[in-house]
């Protein structure tokens, strides 16, 4: 079905967009942590970069990435239209996320980017390597 705009007007539209969260993701992460009893995590903790959750006691901010929006090569799909505009979207994507990351690691913080497919079942050990330091026990 063809749009019912033209492209500017489209591209207007979209510009107004905004994420309201990985909630799904994010969710998922919570039951791993209710599973495991890791305690003391904040969720949407006010600073710059957003964090999905940090730790604050431990200094350890959580980033939960989409895989195809952060450039995670786990999957082979790539929009075969517009396809420069989502390669420059994800290169901008993973750059910013380089630079929140040293922004933490300078000001002192420890910083975990869990994929988005790291929270399947099927990559569960992947996962658990990442936030062992956050439980007393060692999980794997």
């Amino acid at each position: 079905m063809a749009d019912v705009f033209n492209s500017n007007k489209r591209s207007e539209i979209m510009s107004r967009v905004r994420s309201k969260n990985n909630k799904s993701t994010e969710l998922r992460l919570i039951q791993v942590f209710d599973e495991y009893g890791i305690k003391g995590w904040r969720r949407h903790y006010d600073v710059k970069g957003h964090p999905d959750f940090v730790f604050l006691k431990d200094r350890i901010a959580i980033f939960v990435d989409g895989c195809f929006w952060h450039g995670h090569d786990c999957r082979n799909t790539r929009p075969s239209s517009n396809a420069e505009y989502w390669s420059k979207k994800r290169s901008r994507n993973m750059k910013h996320d380089k630079e929140i990351t040293a922004l933490f690691e300078q000001r002192g913080w420890a910083v975990i980017r869990i994929w988005e497919c790291e929270l399947k079942k099927k990559n569960h050990q992947a996962l658990m390597k990442k936030l062992n330091c956050l439980t007393k026990k060692d999980i794997l």
